[in-house]
């Protein structure tokens, strides 16, 4: 690429008859060599411009690529949570299931026990009755004789 400094220090060869004014080329060359030094430095500028955001896509798609994996990491980390609750309250469902079926074995035991208790008091309530009517009826035989006997 031709520089600046290319178009400054081009001479031309002189020829005396029909040539070039020199002056003429002269000042064409340096309103040529201002002109492209002025778009040379803008070239310039928007290569470093392009190149700083180039660095600067490049960060932000490293970002955005760390972005990613965080949210990768913190949507397992939410899963396996939440996987880890679920199990807890299943298992602790199945633990109430658990005390809740023993708890009622437990009064079914009491009420069979009650129940046997309360057979045992009727049947010696019954004996007692049956004890007492016979301590009645022998009283009243007794009554009878004595005042038979009177």
């Amino acid at each position: 690429m031709i520089t600046p400094l290319d178009i400054e220090n081009k001479r031309f060869s002189k020829k005396t008859l029909n040539g070039y004014d020199p002056e003429e080329v002269d000042e064409f060359l340096d309103e040529l060599t201002k002109d492209y030094t002025m778009i040379y430095k803008k070239v310039n500028d928007n290569e470093k411009e392009v190149e700083d955001l180039r660095e600067k896509i490049e960060h932000y798609t490293q970002i955005e690529s760390t972005l990613q994996n965080t949210l990768l990491m913190a949507q397992s980390a939410a899963d396996e949570v939440k996987n880890a609750a679920q199990k807890q309250a299943d298992q602790i469902i199945r633990d109430a299931e658990s005390s809740a079926r023993q708890a009622t074995n437990n009064i079914d035991i009491q009420i069979a026990e009650k129940k046997k208790e309360l057979e045992e008091i009727s049947k010696q309530f019954d004996v007692y009755k049956a004890k007492m009517e016979s301590l009645l009826i022998s009283q009243l035989e007794l009554l009878k004789e004595v005042n038979k006997d009177d």
